[in-house]
């Protein structure tokens, strides 16, 4: 079953260069990503992106409390990332990478300090049941919009 309205599209630009919008989605999540929006909350220590295809997508809390929640699919600095989103619409990891969507961030450089940012979230029905409330609540105020703005605030 796919239902190509089942996805979520976001589209802006940033006041950097390409390399450096690439590096503070990729390498820089712990500053911008919402500490509220992970499993260790208020004593989260970091949440990354391993750079390189396979790589892990996880948080980190105290005591070597690891949760992921993603691997890297494609990995083409500066240019592109996509990756699973491999957490369940009630919020819990979902550790098979079938019922997993897909995140994909393209970086297009326009000129020396402008780029634009591409970002997708498909495949949502490999979700289940729940595919179209997961990805209402993902593309609601409060959920990828809120995210991003964050992202593109730590860029400037």
């Amino acid at each position: 079953m796919h239902n190509s309205s089942l996805v979520i599209n976001h589209s802006f630009t940033v006041s950097t260069s390409k390399k450096r919008a690439f590096e503070v989605f990729t390498e820089e999540l712990s500053s911008w990503w919402p500490k509220e929006y992970t499993w260790a909350g208020e004593v989260l220590e970091s949440i990354r992106i391993e750079p390189k295809k396979n790589g892990r997508c996880f948080e980190r809390g105290p005591h070597g409390f690891t949760c992921d929640w993603g691997r890297v699919l494609i990995w083409e600095p500066p240019d592109k990332v996509v990756f699973s989103w491999q957490i369940a619409p009630d919020r819990v990891p979902e550790p098979n990478p079938e019922k997993a969507s897909e995140v994909e961030v393209t970086f297009v450089q326009l000129d020396k300090n402008e780029t634009h940012v591409k970002f997708e979230h498909r495949n949502f029905e490999n979700h289940g049941k729940n595919a179209v409330l997961y990805q209402q609540a993902l593309n609601s105020p409060e959920g990828w919009h809120y995210i991003l703005n964050r992202y593109r605030k730590s860029v400037k």
